[in-house]
């Protein structure tokens, strides 16, 4: 059997949703096919736990002793949301060190978690998406002149994080100034884009078996005002509808969009696109690069709308980022 590394944690804010990715993914991995080995990822500390015991990775060859057995790993499983995981950090280590992973390579998880630059890319390649500015720290930006170019209402977010961590949603000039400071404790790039009325859509797409797969489309519903942190992982704060209540057509080019992004982006693994759809074009928000894969996260639910228990769509994630010889 093959020896497959979960790798989760990490060290953003999304820690707590990462481990309960890898958690899942762990639980839910067959068995009869491969040994999961959880390895929580924080700061200089990776280790494998048993209980209490601890057991340090060796990061000259990513490997792990458990009493005189040496475990070493044929493939890695990326549940990491956020750095280092999502935004080609580990992607580049596993590289040099030739250990296949689950995710997108180092250049597609770099320019997909910067949220502007992988914006100009999806608009080169014919997608709308809103208005926006890309701000840095070093230049704290005049509120009145953000409010020249753009429209409000607005939204202020870190420019390379996820789970709408740091987030805010801005209607009144007032708390454009909090807003900054916010976004900017998170990263110091931070994006402003204009707010887009309409149906928030979501696709979940990967490549199995040579070919690339477009889940079924989601719609989702916030119960608060935005999808934010506590819409996106509070039980009850959110309907997920799996397949999205839209006409045929609009799925069919929602999943046509998807599938060219994937293959554009050179994208990896399984991503997730989301858009605002006005009931005219579709507006493109983000991709994720390393989905959720909590029992309370969409691309699962994806996955079972099209036919596929959880356990299959890692079993085909697995096998798909293993070399064929």
């Amino acid at each position: 059997m093959l020896n497959v590394a979960i790798v989760a944690g990490g060290d953003s804010g999304e820690y707590r949703i990462s481990m309960n990715s890898g958690r899942q993914v762990e639980l839910n991995m067959d068995h009869g096919l491969f040994n999961p080995f959880l390895i929580r990822v924080r700061g200089n500390d990776w280790s494998y736990r048993i209980g209490m015991k601890r057991f340090p990775v060796d990061k000259n060859d990513f490997s792990i002793r458990l009493g005189k057995r040496k475990i070493k790993f044929d493939v890695v499983f990326n549940a990491i949301h956020g750095t280092p995981g999502e935004n080609g950090i580990l992607q580049g280590y596993f590289d040099m060190l030739h250990i296949p992973c689950t995710s997108s390579g180092v250049t597609t998880a770099a320019l997909t978690f910067n949220k502007s630059y992988c914006k100009d890319v999806v608009a080169a390649c014919g997608i709308t998406t809103a208005r926006s500015m890309h701000l840095f720290r070093e230049q704290f930006p005049d509120p009145d002149d953000i409010l020249k170019k753009l429209a409000l209402p607005f939204f202020v977010k870190p420019n390379n994080g996820g789970s709408s961590v740091g987030m805010s949603k801005v209607s009144h000039r007032d708390g454009l100034e909090l807003a900054i400071v916010k976004a900017f404790r998170e990263d110091r790039e931070i994006l402003i884009e204009e707010y887009i009325s309409g149906r928030e859509l979501t696709c979940g797409v990967l490549r199995s078996e040579g070919k690339i797969v477009a889940l079924p489309v989601t719609e989702i519903i916030p119960k608060n005002e935005y999808f934010d942190f506590e819409a996106k992982y509070k039980k009850g704060m959110s309907d997920e509808v799996v397949p999205a209540t839209i006409p045929a057509k609009v799925s069919d080019l929602c999943r046509e969009i998807s599938a060219k992004l994937y293959r554009e982006l050179d994208c990896r693994g399984v991503v997730r696109f989301d858009y605002i759809w006005n009931g005219v074009d579709f507006h493109f928000l983000e991709v994720n690069t390393v989905p959720g894969l909590s029992a309370a996260s969409i691309v699962p639910k994806m996955a079972r709308a099209h036919g596929w228990s959880f356990t299959e769509l890692i079993t085909r994630l697995i096998r798909e980022a293993i070399p064929q010889t």
